[in-house]
């Protein structure tokens, strides 16, 4: 489903994958402005996550084309994804628990000479200077999502919140054109919520697009102008949340998972 006629940075065609001869996700297209915060909501089981693994490189698609600001990247492997501009973020963050909280934000830093032993041999000053400018930006980053008093301490420290804010941190640094998150919202307490809500309509101001899972219908409400209702695999439904929702076959759909 598409329908809007804004430039596009990101655009999937026909996304589709199978496990076991099961469709789980079903001839998805969408379109995402440069400008877009965009919302793909459904009930447990409809294909979100999955979707996210095949655009973000960590499953292949079976059929269907992504590219991104023009660039064909269907078959692209996860990192060039990353460098080519696609961020994302996890459901469950993952950081490196004994590294510091800017050590942590410093390892998504792209292109660092460090990483080559020969650079690091030869270039011992160009790497140095290098890893200066990167902890600069890192700490520019920590004090964009309010975690710059956590800087020196492990990231194991941190509450689920916190976790979610570094993870948006480390998207961050990398330089991402479009970032992929993956229910922020979950685990993370009110106040936090309301942080995380704020630094994503900045990230989104900066220019950079912004595709969102999130089973927190207030703040896909505060967030999205359009979602999309996916169930089965399927796209069911597009288009304002507060006119979706009220739409008969979405709320079947979502009554249907809940427990009777």
């Amino acid at each position: 489903m598409t329908g809007h006629s804004q430039p596009t940075i990101l655009q999937a065609r026909g996304i589709t994958k199978s496990f076991g001869g099961f469709c789980v996700v079903n001839e998805i297209s969408l379109d995402l402005a440069p400008s877009e915060i965009l919302g793909v909501i459904g009930p447990n089981g409809a294909g979100k996550s999955t979707l996210f693994n095949l655009l973000a490189g960590a499953l292949p698609i079976d059929a269907g084309s992504i590219h991104l600001a023009g660039r064909d990247l269907s078959r692209a492997r996860p990192e060039a994804r990353i460098q080519s501009g696609l961020g994302r973020t996890f459901q469950i963050p993952r950081p490196f628990p004994r590294m510091t909280v800017l050590e942590n934000v410093m390892t998504a830093a792209q292109n660092q000479h460090g990483e080559s032993l020969f650079s690091a041999l030869v270039a011992p000053r160009r790497v140095a200077a290098q890893e200066r400018r990167n902890a600069i930006r890192a700490r520019d980053i920590l004090d964009f999502v309010s975690l710059s008093h956590l800087e020196d301490q492990p990231a194991a420290v941190l509450s689920g919140g916190q976790r979610k804010l570094l993870e948006l941190a480390r998207v961050l640094m990398a330089g991402p054109k479009v970032i992929l998150l993956d229910e922020p919202a979950a685990g993370v307490n009110p106040a936090l919520l309301d942080l995380i809500i704020d630094r994503i309509h900045a990230i989104n101001k900066l220019g950079i697009a912004v595709l969102l899972i999130e089973h927190n219908m207030e703040m896909i409400a505060r967030l999205c102008p359009r979602v999309i209702v996916m169930a089965a695999g399927k796209a069911l439904a597009e288009g304002a949340p507060a006119d979706v929702t009220k739409r008969a076959d979405v709320i079947d759909v979502y009554l249907e998972g809940m427990p009777a």
